[in-house]
């Protein structure tokens, strides 16, 4: 894999000295409305844009001086994109938030009003995608999802701007992905979408994995709560450097919603593993608590808990995240 001129200008602004991407992630949009509601005890079609907004730039202000780049979304995370600090990268998510939850297959869409080059032009410094991906979905079904990256591969390529690809498995039985049956599963997903998404035809610059293991299900990890496990420790990092091998792209991981002690130990997974993951884009597990701070207290008091315990967050993912290796070796610089 080799990198254009324009692309490679932009990896630069995304990530620190060293080659690593240790970025912060603001483009929740269904998920932090319905948060905010819950704490303010409305409905969500109360909370308010202005409100989706503040939050949003609270959050980048706070933590972008601690991070090498964040992730937002066009429709409430602009103020925030020009409120972040000035050594922070820009991505900015092109997906509709969610996913219709009547289907089945979890397919994608892209807001309408967008396109990668309206994306470059705000000022971003890559095109995120976010997909419901499992390679064990009906073969008819993965292969719209398929053609649907190609074709956000091509705009990419054509604005010369990174493409980072995020996929979420998910049960393609409907049962949930929280099982011991899923857990044990996980493994294989993720690895059949790395391997998948790695392919020229979609012309991905980096992808955004989840870790390979539902930590929940690691003997005596931090989220361990007793009973049956999927896997032993030695067994999880196994399963780090399994996933990792089916690859030569940058990867770094997601946070996926869990806590931040659970988030800095799947890091030191993949650390002790030896894996050659090259960051992290990590979101709830840094500003997650502060949500129902804002919604009962306001934005003052989110700012303060922001300076307090959201900057600890990122700094205790910063200080795991030294074990990731420089994306520069996998474009051949």
């Amino acid at each position: 894999m080799s990198l254009s001129p324009g692309k490679l200008k932009h990896m630069n602004a995304l990530s620190n000295e060293a080659g690593v991407i240790a970025a912060a992630a603001m483009d929740q949009r269904g998920s932090l409305q319905k948060g905010i509601a819950s704490a303010k005890g409305v409905e969500e079609s109360a909370v308010t844009p202005h409100e989706m907004e503040e939050f949003k730039v609270a959050v980048s202000k706070a933590l972008t001086p601690h991070a090498s780049a964040i992730l937002l979304d066009p429709e409430f995370g602009l103020p925030a994109a020009a409120a972040r600090s000035s050594n922070a990268g820009l991505l900015l998510a092109y997906e509709e938030t969610g996913y219709d939850a009547t289907d089945e297959h979890r397919m994608p869409d892209l807001l309408p009003h967008l396109s990668a080059g309206r994306i470059k032009e705000m000022g971003a410094d890559a095109v995120k995608i976010l997909l419901y991906y499992t390679p064990f979905s009906l073969a008819d079904v993965n292969d719209i999802k398929h053609a649907f990256i190609e074709r956000i591969g091509s705009e990419c390529e054509a604005h010369d701007i990174p493409f980072f690809l995020e996929f979420i498995g998910y049960d393609e039985n409907g049962k949930g992905e929280k099982s011991l049956e899923f857990a044990k599963k996980k493994p294989s997903v993720v690895k059949g979408s790395m391997a998948e998404f790695s392919k020229p035809q979609y012309k991905v610059d980096v992808l955004k994995v989840e870790v390979p293991i539902n930590p929940t299900y690691v003997e005596g990890s931090r989220a361990f709560k007793g009973g049956d496990f999927a896997y032993t420790r030695k067994e999880a990092m196994d399963l780090f450097r399994d996933a990792a091998s089916v690859t030569t792209l940058p990867f770094i991981y997601l946070s996926a919603g869990v806590t931040n002690d659970v988030f800095i130990e799947n890091l030191e997974f993949a650390g002790e593993s030896g894996t050659e993951y090259s960051g992290v884009l990590c979101g709830r597990a840094t500003w997650l608590d502060g949500v129902k701070i804002y919604g009962q207290k306001g934005v003052k008091a989110l700012e303060d808990w922001l300076a307090d315990q959201g900057v600890k967050n990122i700094s205790a993912v910063n200080a795991a995240v030294k074990t990731a290796k420089s994306w520069r070796p996998r474009v051949g610089l």
